[in-house]
C-alpha cells in the first residue's frame, strides 16, 4: 500500500516518498510533510536551476541557495526561476 502525505506544497494528500531524501531531521521532516509529486518536480526545478545559473555544488553559497530555494519550492513560496524560463501550457 502507498504511503500517503498531507503535501505541504500542494495541500493535499498525495503519495509519499519511499525514503526520506536527505540524513537527519530536515530530512525526516521533508519525508512526512512533502509528496513524491512535489519532489520529483523539485529535483527537476533543482538542476534546471543549477545548470541555468552555472552553479557550483562544491561552493557553500550555491549550495546555501539551493537550499533556500528548496524550501520555498516546496512550501509553496515564490521562488527562482531559470532566466527566461517559460513553464510549458497545462
Amino acid at each position: 500500500m502507498t504511503r500517503m502525505v498531507m503535501c505541504r506544497k500542494y495541500k493535499e494528500q498525495l503519495p509519499g516518498m519511499e525514503r526520506a531524501p536527505y540524513p537527519g531531521p530536515k530530512g525526516e521532516k521533508i519525508f512526512n510533510e512533502v509528496s513524491k509529486k512535489a519532489w520529483d518536480e523539485w529535483q527537476a526545478h533543482q538542476t534546471m536551476l543549477i545548470n541555468e545559473r552555472r552553479l557550483n555544488m562544491m561552493d557553500p553559497e550555491d549550495r546555501r541557495f539551493i537550499q533556500e530555494e528548496m524550501d520555498k519550492f516546496l512550501s509553496g513560496e515564490e521562488y527562482a526561476q531559470a532566466e527566461g524560463y517559460v513553464p510549458p501550457e497545462q
